[in-house]
């Protein structure tokens, strides 16, 4: 082979080509064209990014136009202006009440004073590069745009200390990002005048921090230690630092204090505590804590424990007022400012934080723009309404000592005395004159009269039952309703009177004077489905419900789950004296700048919630309440007495708390007291709190009777009348119901006057059961029932109304003297599984030993309970037979037959008869008498013995007379029930001489009696000396003695013989021997 590189050569050798330089000439051309499209867009990037900046320039400087250039000493007046002079007015607009302080509680503190551990806290939670940054950190200030402009859900803001301090003191009415922009302008002049410590110093005293134990709002380092953990500034731990540093993102949501100064609770504590965890993490991460130092501080528990106390504060004039005005007038700002900014409450709802910054915003406005705050408050009524709470005393109940487990479940102890509030408002502005917050401010903080939230018992009945009620058409003052056993819907929880009693038919009206519960509850049974919460509460200005609340049938007692303020309460009472308007009560007349401008205006408003003429008939029923109900004492206690008032009175359950709160034309004034914890008042709290209400009523008439001693009374609005109801159905009367005396007149608004005539009452027969009318049964003794019969309640009316179970039943008649005419009817006819008079199946016990005084004989009633009567037995002689003498429903008996043996038997209303009493003797029974003269006799014979075996407690065998023809007892019918013939003497066809027949008060049609002393013609036997009692039993008094025998024709029926001879013992009374000649037999049965 050749080695001719012509012919060899490799056209592809690397090395040749690297040496004739084909490689570094492509190279370089490819790099030119890569540099070439790289610096072309290098070059627009550049461009683009000054485009970007100049216009972003242009923007913030537009946005910065009008923030003129302050100087250093103009910056140093406003970052430590921590207070200014607004003032506050009464309505005089001349008396100054005081004046607004920026925070009502700081205490400033240098930064030397200050633990390092909070500082470093504070740095690294609220701005990690404060040593670093001029004012303004331009990537936090970035990613804030990003996240405002991406909408991102996460923001994480971007304001450092700085622009926080401008934020805070300087800027105080703008929400936007022109706001933004002149923040960040100030803070890059602030850096220039002030020393980094100048202002973390600054921004420690004015940052507000929550709230303290005693539930006040703070502000400032100093201020917040002392008031969350009881230590100063510069004594804090890593966690207690780390605790205070979380709290200014959002103050109000991980402060753990509410606003009366107890702890939140477990659930209430955790937004503060995953806070605190969240600031210890980041000092961790910036290295100011060891990771030792960062595990002891999580262990770090927030308790109740580990938390400030409550401390007294410093009383001022009016310790309760002041801050009351000032939260209000914030409010008011706060408004103004959301008006202005286009924002809502729903919108601040949505968004705490910035609900936040409103709240800091009106704060600061309103404690650096020196206004003028005029209230509503009248001086001179607000200081004489003190000076009664404390006149008043002790006398509003003495301290308890109440002991509580605490969360660390140590049980602590607390004296505490009865508390109150109070409120006047006039009634057609709405205007809060003056009100009472509490005993004593040092010692609770808390007003009772615009914050605690109490049970309002049953002050709610006109509001939320009657009022709504009769506003609807479901009810009318002369409505009935049964206050009888009952069971709230749904459960077997039964409501209970406060008395424990009931009191069967009784009106709207009277229900509501006498507070009872159950009338209460079942009327807002009826109306709850058309939801009256909703309806006529919310209008009132209740609006902190649960949703429970819209259907809980306690609500009708007052049993809200948060329960309602003095104000809401008599707020809402005031609605009655505005005829049905609602008012808002207010406190804040109107809000002026030092030029005169007003910035703030309270301009009432009504609201339609009653109509005139509910409003009329609720103010009319609860007059009553101060005539003859719950609150008839009042009136007596007043100076003037002939104001008419309007009321209501309320007992929380467990009795923790007691309300009076009435209106009249011009005013409407409220009470309460109770203890802060869980207490219960001692007897006589209502007539306490009647009497301090008295109080203010009567202080405030003194100095002010123009506006508390109205000219005239509540006038009639129209379209009300008068009619006529019957008190068992409220329906229109009717003659039966009108007979029984149970007619009653009230008045109604005339669209719902009822239409109907009563139909709930049917005649019948009656007997009185412990002096209940009650309709006779079938075996009831005829002898008792009333003569001319009575009235019942109707089967069907019962029925209808669900009046048929025997609980019901035996409360449904009231025990007064009207309804004594009204009786119950059958079982049967009711359908009911259980009698209202229930057969045991024994027979009632005797009654007491029988007394005799003069003709009368009198006896201790039976103990049994279903006694309808009494029968009186007569035996001739000591040992002797008995023989029925009469009956009487009444414990005493009026009989002329001389000496005897006398008892009594009592008989229940199934017939059934007791044992014989203990026996009464009257004379000398027994003793033999003289033989009467023979005389000579028109009718023959000697009568038939007596030997004839009656049946012993019924009419013998029934030959004639009630004792036939020898009852066992001689006299016929041992009861004195049954008469023969009824036409002839008791003796029947016994012995002529009128002395054998019973005792005389056999006879059938109770006419005549036995034998007596008179002859008999055979058709009132014999003595014509005293058949019983006329009422067909034969109980003349004076019968059965056989004194009066032998003329021979005493036979009742004529038939007996006439020896005049044959007169038993004697006595001829029913002791077995009183048949014709004495020898008859018997046993002595009644």
């Amino acid at each position: 082979m050749s080695d001719n590189p012509k012919n060899g050569q490799n056209k592809w050798d690397f090395t040749s080509i690297w040496q004739k330089e084909k490689i570094q000439k492509g190279s370089r051309i490819t790099f030119d064209v890569v540099w070439n499209i790289l610096l072309f867009f290098i070059i627009i990037g550049v461009i683009g990014l000054f485009f970007a900046g100049g216009v972003g320039a242009g923007y913030f400087a537009s946005l910065v136009k009008d923030e003129t250039v302050r100087s250093e000493e103009e910056m140093k007046d406003n970052i430590y202006n921590y207070a200014e002079t607004s003032v506050m007015y009464f309505n005089d607009g001349e008396t100054k009440l005081g004046k607004v302080r920026s925070d009502l509680y700081r205490e400033e503190v240098k930064l030397n004073e200050v633990s390092n551990h909070l500082k470093n806290a504070v740095i690294a939670t609220e701005d990690e590069y404060f040593n670093e940054h001029k004012g303004v950190v331009p990537k936090a200030v970035m990613r804030a745009i990003v996240q405002e402009v991406t909408n991102s859900s996460v923001k994480t803001g971007g304001s450092t200390l700085t622009q926080q301090l401008v934020k805070n003191q300087i800027l105080t009415n703008e929400v936007s990002f022109e706001r933004k922009a002149k923040e960040m302008l100030l803070a890059l002049r602030i850096e220039r005048f002030f020393e980094k410590d100048e202002i973390l110093e600054a921004y420690l005293n004015i940052v507000p921090f929550g709230r303290n134990a005693n539930g006040q709002n703070v502000a400032g380092i100093q201020t917040a230690a002392q008031g969350i953990f009881g230590v100063k500034a510069d004594e804090l731990s890593i966690a207690q630092s780390a605790f205070i540093a979380g709290l200014p993102q959002a103050p109000f949501a991980y402060t753990p204090f509410l606003n009366d100064g107890t702890v939140k609770s477990e659930e209430g504590l955790e937004p503060g505590i995953d806070r605190m965890h969240e600031v210890l993490e980041r000092m961790h991460e910036a290295g100011y804590i060891t990771e030792q130092e960062y595990q002891e501080a999580k262990k770090y528990k927030i308790t109740k424990k580990n938390l400030a106390k409550p401390t007294k504060t410093a009383n001022n004039t009016y310790p309760f007022l002041t801050p009351e005005v000032q939260e209000r007038a914030e409010e008011a700002i706060k408004k103004q400012l959301m008006k202005e900014n286009g924002h809502t409450e729903k919108d601040l709802k949505e968004d705490e934080a910035l609900a936040e910054e409103y709240r800091t915003l009106a704060s600061r406005r309103l404690s650096s723009g020196g206004y003028k705050i005029h209230t509503t408050i009248d001086k001179e009524v607000y200081d004489v309404m003190q000076k009664v709470k404390d006149d008043y005393g002790n006398r509003f109940g003495r301290e308890k000592t109440v002991s509580y487990k605490v969360d660390s479940g140590e049980t602590v102890s607390e004296t505490l005395p009865v508390e109150v509030g109070s409120m006047v408002i006039e009634n057609a502005t709405g205007k809060i004159l003056g009100f009472i917050g509490g005993r004593d401010f040092d010692r609770q903080q808390l007003n009772h009269a615009t914050d605690a939230r109490r049970s309002i018992g049953s002050t709610m009945k006109p509001l939320l039952v009657y009022g709504p009620s009769m506003d609807m058409g479901a009810a009318q003052p002369g409505s009935v309703i049964a206050d009888v056993p009952y069971n709230y819907p749904g459960t077997s929880d039964d409501v209970q009177n406060y008395s424990t009693n009931y009191h069967g038919f009784v009106s709207a009206r009277y229900a509501l004077a006498q507070s009872y519960n159950i009338p209460a509850v079942k009327q807002y049974a009826e109306i709850v489905n058309q939801n009256p919460v909703e309806k006529y509460l919310k209008k009132m200005g209740v609006t902190k419900l649960h949703r429970d609340d819209f259907s809980n049938y306690s609500m009708a007692l007052g049993a809200l789950r948060y329960g309602m303020t003095v104000e809401e309460n008599t707020n809402a009472y005031a609605t009655f004296g505005n005829m049905g308007d609602f008012v808002d009560a207010y406190m804040i007349e109107k809000i002026e700048t030092k030029d005169g401008e007003v910035i703030y205006e309270n301009k009432p408003e009504k609201t339609k919630v009653y109509s005139p003429q509910t409003a009329f008939l609720t103010i009319d029923m609860m007059r009553d309440v101060l005539e003859y109900g719950t609150a008839q004492r009042v009136k007596s206690q007043l100076s003037y007495p002939g104001v008419d008032w309007a009321g209501k009175t309320g007992t929380s359950q467990s009795f923790k708390d007691s309300w009076f709160v009435a209106t009249n034309p011009n005013v409407t004034v409220s009470m309460w007291t109770g203890y802060d914890k869980i207490a219960q008042l001692d007897r006589g709290y209502s007539s306490r709190t009647q009497g301090a209400w008295a109080d203010v009523v009567n202080a405030v008439s003194k100095i002010r009777p123009e506006l508390m001693v109205p000219k005239s009374d509540f006038k009639s609005p129209g379209g009300i009348v008068r009619r006529s109801y019957c008190a068992t159905s409220g329906l229109l009367v009717s003659d039966l119901c009108s007979s029984v005396g149970l007619a009653k007149s009230d008045i109604y608004n005339a669209k719902y006057v009822p239409s109907k005539v009563d139909d709930s009452l049917i005649s019948g027969d009656f007997v009185k059961v412990k002096d209940q009318l009650v309709v006779a049964g079938p075996n009831t003794p005829r002898e008792f029932i009333i003569d001319g019969g009575g009235v019942t309640l109707s089967p069907e009316f019962l029925k209808e109304n669900g009046y048929t179970s025997p609980a019901v039943l035996r409360e449904l008649l009231p025990n007064t003297s009207k309804w004594k005419n009204v009786a119950l009817p059958s079982t049967e006819s009711i359908g009911s599984s259980v009698s209202t008079i229930e057969n045991d199946g024994k027979a009632p016990s005797a009654p007491g030993t029988v007394y005799a005084s003069g003709s009368t004989l009198t006896w201790k009633a039976s103990a049994s309970n279903d006694v309808v009567g009494y029968r009186i037995f007569r035996a001739s002689k000591p040992g002797g037979s008995f023989s029925l003498l009469g009956s009487t429903v009444k414990t005493s008996f009026s009989f002329s037959g001389g000496e005897g043996i006398y008892a009594v038997r009592a008989v229940d209303y199934f017939g059934a008869s007791s044992g014989l009493s203990g026996q009464a003797k009257v004379g000398n029974p027994g003793a033999p008498e003289p033989k009467p003269k023979e005389k000579n006799d028109d009718n023959s014979g000697n009568g038939s013995s007596g030997n004839d075996n009656g049946s012993s407690g019924g009419s013998g065998n029934g030959n004639g007379s009630g004792g036939g023809n020898g009852s066992d007892d001689g006299s016929g019918s041992g009861d004195g029930s049954g008469s023969g013939d009824g036409s002839g003497s008791g003796d029947g066809n016994g012995s002529g001489d009128g002395s054998g027949s019973g005792d005389g008060n056999g006879s059938g049609d109770g006419s005549g009696s036995g034998d007596g002393n008179g002859s008999g013609d055979g058709s009132d036997s014999g003595d014509g000396n005293g058949s019983g009692d006329g009422s067909g039993s034969g109980d003349g008094s004076g019968s059965g003695d056989g004194s009066g025998s032998g003329d021979g024709s005493g036979s009742g029926d004529g038939s007996g013989s006439g020896d005049g001879s044959g007169s038993g013992d004697g006595s001829g009374s029913g002791d077995g021997s009183g048949s014709g000649d004495g020898s008859g037999s018997g046993n002595g049965g009644d």
